[in-house]
Formats: C-alpha cells, structure tokens, sequence
C-alpha cells in the first residue's frame, strides 16, 4: 500500500490530495483565479490529512507537481514538500505538471495537448496519447499562430486542456480541434503517477531538487 501526499501550486489552483494506491481518498484545492499558496497551502495539507485520520509519520511518500508554471507557486508548493520530506524522513516524488493535466482528459481517440498560459501569445505545452497517456512531443514554449498544432489536427482530433485554451481558441478554428475549458492542474491526478514512481523508486534527491521552470524568471518592472 502507497500512501502519498500529492501537491499541487503550478498554477493559481492551490491543490492537495491524499491518495492510497493510486486512488485519491481526499482531496482539498482552491480552483480560483487569485493566488493563494501562501495562505492555504499549509492547512489545507493539515486538513486533508486530519480528514483521512492520517498522522504524518503514516505517509509513504511527499509528491510535488514538478512544472512547468508559475516561478512563485512552483516555488512554495516544492518547498512546502521538501520541508515535508526532511521532518519525516520521506521520499519525495516528482510528477510533471503537463502529464497531470492530460489525466483530465478521458478519451480513447486522438491526442492531447496539455497547456499552460504563459505569457502574451506563448504557452507552454506537452502532447500525449489519448489512450495511454504516452508523451507524443516533450514540453515546450512556443508562441502561438493559426499554424499551431496543424500536423496533429489534421490527422484526427486533438484535445487542448489547461489555461492556456482561452488564447489558443482565438487563433485556432480546425474543426477537429476539442476545447476542454476552466481546468488546471490538480492534485486528484497526482496519485496515480506519483503511486508508479514511489513502486519504481523513482525518488528525488531532497537536498538538490529544483522545479522545471522551462524558462528564466524575469521580475517585471513596477508601473507605479
């Protein structure tokens, strides 16, 4: 039996489950527009376990959503499971962030595209096998045009899933091209991958682990 803490804070969903093979047993998340890590990440992994009537000590391994995504989250959702990982002694597990959100997506035709906002026409985005969720094309950042994506598109359907959808749909009108809106990254479809690695030993390296963030942070200049 895998008993894993999965957390979620690649985007602005503050995300946490507690899944037992695989199989989410509880689930907390914040599915809002505004940031929130910093003031829920915390309680929520207090309440999710408190839930499951499950002491720290009883967990088999801390998971953390890997990136691409925000710096910032990304920042306080590795931290938090590091800091985790070294009081408990514990594994720690990395899923990554585009292969979680694809989970979303339940068809068995076509491919997926997995994507998150970045910013102004850029994404960064992962495709994958619908039926097994095989990566087709690794992570990249890529400006988006009417082009984008046509290879697959012609050739049969193609999923797009993740914030990214909202800029992708005005550029984009093939007619196989399916828009899964409003979702993000959650920590509901950690479980399943973090449980593979944690049977694989597939751990992290606590002390050097850093998230992916694709590309350099860059501080924008204050308006004011």
């Amino acid at each position: 039996m895998a008993l894993i803490l999965n957390i979620e804070t690649a985007t602005t969903n503050c995300s946490v489950s507690l899944s037992k093979d695989g199989k989410t047993i509880v689930l907390k998340e914040d599915y809002d527009k505004n940031y929130s890590h910093a003031e829920r990440l915390h309680a929520y992994i207090d309440a999710v376990l408190k839930e499951a009537t499950v002491a720290p000590t009883q967990l088999d391994a801390i998971a953390v959503s890997k990136g691409p995504g925000s710096y910032t989250g990304l920042r306080i959702g590795v931290s938090a499971a590091k800091g985790l990982c070294f009081a408990l002694n514990k594994p720690l597990i990395s899923i990554p962030t585009l292969e979680a959100l694809a989970h979303q997506v339940n068809q068995n035709d076509g491919v997926i595209v997995a994507m998150l906002d970045a910013r102004r026409m850029e994404v960064y985005s992962s495709i994958f096998d619908s039926k097994n969720y095989n990566c087709i094309r690794t992570t990249e950042a890529e400006v988006l045009n009417e082009s984008s994506y046509s290879s697959y598109l012609d050739q049969g359907k193609v999923y797009f899933i993740g914030n990214g959808v909202e800029k992708t749909k005005t550029l984009i009108s093939h007619p196989n091209a399916i828009f899964i809106e409003d979702k993000l990254p959650s920590a509901n479809e950690m479980g399943i991958l973090a449980t593979h690695k944690y049977k694989t030993s597939d751990f992290e390296d606590v002390a050097y682990f850093e998230p992916y963030y694709l590309k350099d942070f860059i501080a924008l200049k204050s308006k004011s």
